[in-house]
């Protein structure tokens, strides 16, 4: 038997924003990460907004990138003192990944971040609140996933947990958000949809119901994510409807090993982080070459070319999404990323550790083509220095 889960409720378009209006409850409480969503006004009308429901507001501001264990608990203490029976998070997939977490703590204070690390391992939700998610960036789609990627920093370890419980109540994908998002956030987030439909379609847990929320999504993603960075507000607005759907496909069919690589990889080096979309667009072609050694992999990646249009083969979709990346400004791999800040020593010392993690990412399960650790290095190898994948 299989589950197809989604938000009871997902308003999208101009104004969406408004659906905050009709939410019943006594307390709300808002979680958001930096100062963008302050400064352009969208705060002070989502919590105009709850006031208007007759709700009271209570704010925890500053959810870091990359949300941290320590940034959990903290606002889960918060959720625990203003007892609210809704809980709204707006932003990018940070603040909303941190409140699904919170979540958890508030409602079970005495469950553990480890239990929780364990796939569909969540104690039942919506005891004491529902969750409201608001996205902000084009790329995560966790306003209706059952995900949520947290960082132990003590460990260099990105852990993401899974669980349905997690897939918010109610998701709004108002397009004017996104009209605020910085150039390199437009390419980086938009990769991160693309890779996530891309791999929903081959999971070995696709189906008839995230076939077609998939290959639509990579089919808007590619008429739109270019125009999008390049300032076109209409491609915007297509494209955080597009990696909305994407969402809601890899939400229900998994994903596979593009992410179980940049989860592992994204907090593991002292030279910096790699941003989490821009190692999924760098990975992408490199899985996509491995992968396709697997028959029905490679049948499937041709399905997704000849419905762009292309010769019905992984080369040519390989091909389509290096020259996607190109024209976004993304490194071709993990050695020129930003100038070199991941040094080839500490890649390499670490190597081993990175790929043995990988493969025991949640996310490696529903991959098409099994890997083990030794292959995982040979891949990851692939990535750092740009090497053709003949494996």
């Amino acid at each position: 038997m299989a589950r197809f889960t989604l938000p009871r409720d997902l308003y999208h378009g101009k104004d969406a924003l408004d659906a905050l209006k009709g939410l019943e409850g006594k307390r709300a409480f808002v979680v958001v990460g930096g100062g963008s969503m302050k400064r352009f006004g969208f705060l002070d009308k989502v919590c105009a907004n709850l006031k208007e429901a007759g709700m009271a507001v209570e704010l925890f501001e500053g959810v870091e990138p990359d949300p941290s264990v320590e940034t959990v608990m903290k606002g889960a203490a918060a959720m625990t003192n203003f007892q609210p029976d809704w809980i709204v998070a707006i932003g990018g997939g940070s603040p909303i990944d941190a409140a699904k977490a919170m979540w958890a703590f508030y409602e079970y204070p005495e469950t553990t971040f480890e239990s929780l690390c364990v796939p569909f391992n969540f104690p039942k939700l919506r005891v004491r609140a529902r969750f409201c998610a608001i996205p902000s960036t084009s790329g995560t789609a966790t306003e209706v996933t059952a995900f949520s990627v947290i960082t132990d920093y003590a460990k260099g370890i990105k852990y993401p947990l899974a669980d349905f419980n997690i897939t918010p109540d109610v998701a709004i994908v108002d397009p004017a958000l996104a009209e605020t998002m910085p150039k390199k956030l437009v390419a980086h987030t938009g990769m991160d949809a693309m890779t996530h439909a891309i791999e929903a379609y081959v999971s070995t847990l696709h189906c008839d119901y995230t076939d077609p929320l998939a290959l639509h999504a990579i089919e808007m993603i590619s008429a739109d994510l270019v125009d999008s960075y390049n300032g076109d507000m209409e491609a915007r607005a297509r494209m955080h409807d597009a990696q909305c759907l994407a969402g809601m496909a890899f939400s229900n069919a998994l994903l596979g090993i593009v992410h179980s690589m940049a989860h592992k990889t994204g907090a593991a080096y002292s030279g910096g982080h790699i941003v989490h979309g821009c190692a999924n667009a760098m990975y992408l072609p490199k899985v996509i070459a491995y992968n396709a050694k697997e028959p029905e992999a490679e049948k499937r990646y041709g399905k997704i070319a000849a419905f762009l249009g292309l010769e019905p083969t992984s080369k040519a979709l390989i091909a389509h999404i290096q020259a996607m990346n190109a024209k976004l400004g993304i490194p071709t791999c993990i050695h020129d990323y930003e100038g070199g800040i991941i040094h080839e020593k500490e890649f390499l010392e670490k190597l081993p550790q990175v790929a043995e993690l990988a493969v025991g990412d949640a996310c490696t399960g529903s991959n098409p083509r099994t890997i083990t650790p030794d292959v995982m290095e040979k891949l990851l190898r692939c990535c750092f220095y740009d090497e053709e994948v003949n494996f």
